[in-house]
């Protein structure tokens, strides 16, 4: 059956582009408009309105270039912003001085601030804040002293492109962020549909082959207790919130677009992965996993390096516990760290028997546990009481958690 993709756009972008399209088109007739009305005044008309069958003919037939951020290229950008500034370097050319020195429009006149405005929604405040820069220079250029009149234009199209251009910039980051919420949100109830039918057909089948196979005996009962590991596995894969959180693509023509992607798995990436996700495989029948209900990120090498220690604690309880002793690991997510409780209940560690195995050059707990949280700033604390069990806490900072040293540096520390 093919994987149905469930697409869902979400822009603020679009609404600016559209209404950007129809404000070049109705300054170019203002523009024009206005000289129009002045005709008479202007010492070189010809070349007023040599610029003025340019600037239509460009806005024109640029209408499609401004539909969408995806056609707005900075090249066009760039040459949009040429027109404008063309215009009102070529005024005092075509106008007379008596009218520039009275505060008279440029050519391009409002036409100006929409090739502006184009850099500010498809670039942010700092390809606003450029542009607008230049076209205030060019104003200053075009009357030869700081009116002002003149001043007061400038800094009004300043401030109000590089105010849209930020207000374009939190608008992207609110589209991500709400993606990413409605994406989770969606995963979240595609695992409880799952987990519904798994509970009602295999999990139940699972849990009756294990209760048959112990009662039947013999290869039965072997074949009871893979069934029992299977089913725990599978319990925690559906109830723990193990979905990853599928990443984002952007359709930058019609803004944010939520869609299934798959992920690479935790290690062909360096970004930050969920902790529980790879600690998911240590569940069993005999190793119980307790875990929060949201993803526990860090970075991908600390989180590999966690997984390892705790997997070291793990082999350590079957080899010293015995095959039917059992674990518990605890995950907690606290503001500052993450903490990794595993504990057992076998027969605990006698007092000295640590110190004993490091004379013996047995380094497991000392390098495979104590070392990896070492490497990472962290620490692990070991508590073992005779005929108690034995609990290894592994605490790991957020802030610090990062590439581990080389084992083989550790390894010289030790």
């Amino acid at each position: 059956m093919a994987r149905r993709e469930r697409v869902l756009r979400m822009s603020v972008e679009l609404p600016l582009w559209r209404a950007l399209t129809a404000y070049r088109v109705l300054a170019m007739v203002y523009a024009i408009g206005l000289f129009a009305t002045a005709y008479h005044e202007f010492t070189r008309p010809w070349l007023a309105l040599g610029y003025f069958a340019v600037l239509t003919g460009w806005t024109l037939a640029t209408l499609p270039k401004v539909a969408g951020a995806a056609a707005c290229t900075r090249r066009f950008l760039a040459a949009d912003l040429a027109v404008a500034l063309t215009g009102i370097l070529l005024t005092p050319l075509a106008d007379a001085h008596e009218r520039i020195v009275a505060g008279g429009p440029t050519l391009p006149s409002i036409w100006t601030a929409g090739s502006v405005l184009a850099f500010a929604v498809k670039g942010g405040w700092r390809w606003a804040a450029v542009a607008s820069t230049l076209v205030a220079a060019a104003n200053l250029l075009e009357r030869g002293a700081p009116a002002r009149d003149t001043v007061h234009n400038v800094i009004l199209v300043w401030v109000a492109a590089i105010a849209i251009g930020y207000v374009v910039e939190v608008a992207r980051a609110s589209e991500r962020t709400l993606a990413r919420a409605l994406e989770i949100e969606a995963a979240t109830r595609e695992r409880e549909r799952l987990a519904r039918d798994i509970h009602d057909s295999v999990l139940q089948v699972l849990a009756m082959v294990q209760r048959r196979g112990a009662v039947i005996g013999g290869e039965a009962a072997e074949l009871g207790r893979l069934a029992g590991e299977q089913e725990v596995a599978l319990r925690t894969l559906v109830s723990g919130g193990l979905t990853p959180v599928s990443q984002l693509s952007e359709d930058r023509a019609e803004g944010a677009v939520v869609r299934a992607v798959d992920e690479p798995g935790p290690d062909a990436q360096d970004g930050p992965v969920d902790l529980r996700a790879l600690l998911a495989p240590y569940a069993g029948s005999r190793v119980a996993l307790a875990e929060p209900g949201a993803p526990v990120p860090l970075p991908a090498p600390a989180a590999r390096e966690v997984a390892a220690a705790v997997g070291a604690a793990l082999d350590n309880v079957r080899e010293h516990a015995g095959e039917h002793a059992r674990a518990w690991i605890l995950v907690e997510d606290e503001p500052d760290e993450v903490i990794v409780t595993v504990r057992d209940d076998g027969p605990g560690i006698p007092e000295g028997r640590l110190a004993q195995a490091e004379g013996e050059g047995r380094m497991g707990v000392a390098l495979s546990i104590r070392g990896r949280l070492r490497d990472l700033g962290g620490s692990a604390e070991l508590i073992s009481v005779p005929g108690q069990g034995t609990e290894v806490e592994l605490k790991v900072p957020k802030d610090g958690a990062g590439v581990p040293y080389p084992r083989g540096k550790a390894a010289a520390d030790d």
